[in-house]
């Protein structure tokens, strides 16, 4: 009698009409698709490789997590978005008023679109950031820093789409 209750709670889960993976997406039978569109660079401080590198990174972890075919267009889920900020500031002051420590924060702003299910649909602002030691230059660790806060990014916007966290 419990292998028959297994049994059908298994066959209950496979035929619902979410999909649940072990990657922790839970996208929805008919959605087939997605139309990942390239993050427009808004920000007052300039960053020539940030948009291109969140793109990428972005289309890079729905290829690798999800079932969905990446199309150029008109895909069952739509993702656009711009990068709205870029900035620096100090975060830990020494006893002689001097920045020990500064962050980068990187805000984007994303507008989802699901085409099948349209209550899905949202717009947030998604922000992240990563600290450095004020002795460095930005220029010396921006591509390091940049590589933590766009992973932070890309798990959020995952997240917040197809994993429904």
């Amino acid at each position: 009698m419990k292998k028959l209750a297994i049994y059908l709670a298994a066959a209950l889960c496979l035929t619902s009409c979410w999909i649940y993976s072990f990657s922790g997406t839970s996208i929805q039978a008919d959605v087939k698709t997605v139309t990942l569109n390239y993050f427009e660079y808004k920000a007052l401080r300039v960053n020539p490789s940030f948009s291109n590198d969140l793109t990428e990174a972005l289309k890079s972890q729905f290829k690798k997590l999800t079932r969905l075919e990446q199309v150029e267009m008109d895909g069952d889920l739509e993702i656009a978005g711009e990068v709205t900020g870029y900035d620096v500031k100090a975060t830990a002051v020494t006893a002689d008023e001097v920045a020990a420590q500064n962050r980068l924060t990187v805000t984007i702003k994303v507008k989802f679109t699901n085409r099948k299910h349209p209550e899905d649909d949202f717009e947030k602002t998604f922000s992240a950031y990563s600290d450095y030691d004020s002795t460095q230059s930005l220029d010396a660790v921006e591509s390091t820093i940049c590589a933590e806060i766009i992973e932070k990014l890309v798990d959020n916007v995952f997240n917040a789409t197809v994993a429904n966290w």
